[in-house]
């Protein structure tokens, strides 16, 4: 007997943190877990998915996380921040089986939602937070800065110097900036978080 595609799929979705767009094919709901279960949640349903065959209506877990840049000593760091603490996002359809499985996961508290019903995400709701993710395009960050502006360097090994926006570069978020380092003009390319209008 051949297995369906979704089947063998799902562990491997549900287990992997989020690195691909999640295909919908049913609804997003958030459901509330104790906080710093996540993880473990994911995989158990993951489990419960397959143990109890409802790949069919049970598709996908996402942990709503997103990257986040920080400078220390210098050096860049990227770390992940989770977004929601405390809830995960599952795609499914409902119905009284797919609810019961999420529901009685141990970790699950509940779904959000009014009384009894949940209520699925809309798609914009979902669509922010996948792009918070960084799991679909996102426009690059606006900065209203002009060329010739002063600015203040907010982080990084250039943290607190101050200099004169010389090219814009929206399609990356970065911006290209002299600063005035002993005495002398020093080009240097920021993101558009590490700086902020004199």
């Amino acid at each position: 007997m051949t297995t369906p595609k979704i089947e063998s799929e799902l562990p491997e979705e549900i287990g992997t943190a989020a690195e691909a767009v999640p295909e919908t094919r049913g609804e997003w709901f958030v459901v509330h877990t104790y906080s710093g279960y996540e993880n473990k949640i994911k995989v158990d349903l993951a489990k419960r998915v397959e143990s109890m065959n409802m790949q069919d209506k049970i598709f996908d877990v996402l942990i709503p996380e997103e990257k986040e840049v920080e400078y220390k000593g210098g050096k860049r760091k990227v770390t992940s921040k989770r977004v929601f603490p405390g809830y995960v996002l599952v795609n499914m359809i409902m119905s009284e089986d797919s609810w019961y499985v999420v529901r009685h996961t141990p970790g699950v508290t509940g779904f959000v939602g009014s009384g009894s019903k949940p209520i699925p995400l809309r798609e914009d709701e979902i669509n922010k937070i996948l792009r918070q993710m960084g799991l679909i395009e996102s426009k690059p960050k606006f900065i209203d800065i002009e060329i010739g502006e002063n600015i203040r360097v907010r982080t990084g090994p250039f943290a607190n110097f101050e200099g004169v926006v010389k090219e814009l570069l929206p399609d990356r978020g970065k911006v290209r900036v002299n600063i005035s380092m002993f005495g002398r003009e020093t080009p240097v390319e920021l993101d558009y978080e590490q700086i902020e209008k004199l």
